[in-house]
């Protein structure tokens, strides 16, 4: 076997199975989980049409490159959300549907890193363990850039050291943050477009979370717009994830895309015709008629700004948290700093599941950014997330 596969550290979700082994939760409350980001509000009706009228089409193979509608569909939808000029994202050549953005990640470190040379790959710390796994898996080594409060939880970009930049070979950027929320500016993505220059390495931006923001007037910011703001409609060295998981509420879809710099899209559509995960027909055309509509998407994010509403009134007074710009996570501070403890025992007490932020950080210089902290994924409906929230601060004046 790989021998790198060793080098893979215990998921998350493992840890937290291990922390709340032997606890037994009071029978008279329900669970709630909000220790996974899996949304929970209704998928629209017009994509389980969709899979239902074309379910035939399992009788035929897709291509790697997927239908020309959906790609079509795809890059008019960037262009218009991310303010690209007309005709600059080409559908054909520069826009690819994978099966969701984690299998795209994964598979993108496998066929981006060069592996003669040094290879280390930038991530947000605390992070999404995939950018770690995929980058071990690779053969590379992950550069841990601490996301913490006195920076609003983005990474310090001028902190790093040019010497550490020669060795990196692929940064990623998660905008809106998971677990923080927070939006990368910006004038932070044209900074990453320059050292990308300089340095000569790829910047990849998972931007799953993107449609999921609380001000209407204010959209996140992607790489593809910062590209387009600096004149660069080519998307050089700049490569960028998207997908229905959290837009739509179709997590298990497995349905997203890549777009960008076409000198990094067709090697990386060459590798996947050999990694053989082309994405079924019937759910292209599912996916066609999603990237296409955006009412469901508008009346997806009011949902989740009642829910916030709620949850912030309730929780403010009692946790110190970051306010929320985008995604449906809170990433609060716990009272007496021990983030496993404070999991532990809201489980035993209130059986609600909350993720110790530990668990999603590595040990830098200062210290784990993760220590202390706790993800809440608000992806319930409002009434059982409030109620969540209401267990969580019962809990929280109970006993600090």
């Amino acid at each position: 076997m790989n021998p790198e596969l060793d080098a893979l550290k215990p998921y998350p979700f493992e840890r937290l199975k291990a922390l709340m082994a032997g606890v037994t939760p009071p029978a008279d409350l329900t669970h709630i989980p909000l220790s996974i980001g899996e949304p929970q509000h209704a998928p629209p009706t017009s994509v389980l049409e969709s899979l239902n009228h074309h379910v035939g089409a399992v009788a035929r193979y897709p291509s790697t490159l997927g239908l020309p509608e959906l790609r079509a569909t795809i890059a008019d939808w960037a262009t218009r959300r991310f303010n690209l000029a007309p005709q600059s994202l080409d559908p054909q050549r520069q826009v690819l549907p994978v099966n969701g953005t984690r299998e795209a990640i994964f598979a993108f470190v496998q066929a981006a890193l060069d592996r003669s040379r040094p290879a280390r790959v930038a991530v947000p710390n605390p992070f999404y363990q995939i950018y770690e796994g995929a980058t071990l898996l690779a053969g590379g080594q992950p550069l841990y850039l601490d996301c913490r409060a006195d920076k609003g939880f983005l990474p310090d970009l001028e902190a790093v050291p040019a010497a550490a930049w020669r060795e990196v070979q692929l940064v990623f950027v998660c905008s809106p943050g998971n677990p923080t929320g927070a939006v990368t500016p910006l004038e932070d993505f044209k900074r990453l477009i320059a050292l990308a220059d300089e340095h000569d390495f790829i910047v990849a931006s998972d931007e799953c979370y993107s449609e999921l923001y609380l001000d209407e007037s204010a959209p996140p910011p992607g790489l593809l717009e910062a590209c387009a703001a600096l004149g660069r409609h080519d998307y050089r060295r700049c490569i960028v994830f998207h997908s229905l998981s959290k837009r739509s509420n179709l997590p298990g879809l497995r349905s997203g895309f890549v777009a960008g710099d076409e000198a990094l899209i067709a090697p990386f559509a060459r590798y996947r015709t050999y990694h053989g995960c082309a994405m079924s027909l019937q759910v292209q055309q599912a996916s066609t008629v999603a990237w296409g509509d955006e009412a469901h998407v508008q009346a997806n994010r009011e949902i989740y700004r009642q829910t916030f509403a709620a949850v912030v009134e309730c929780l403010a007074p009692v946790l110190d948290f970051p306010s929320p710009q985008a995604s449906f996570y809170l990433w609060p501070a716990v009272p007496d700093g021990d983030d496993e403890t404070f999991a532990r025992e809201l489980y035993s007490q209130q059986h609600v599941t909350v993720l110790p932020g530990r668990y999603m950080s590595r040990e830098s210089s200062q210290g784990n950014p993760g220590n202390g902290r706790v993800r809440m994924a608000l992806v319930a409906d409002p009434d059982t997330t409030l109620e969540a929230a209401r267990r969580i601060r019962r809990f929280i004046e109970e006993h600090y």
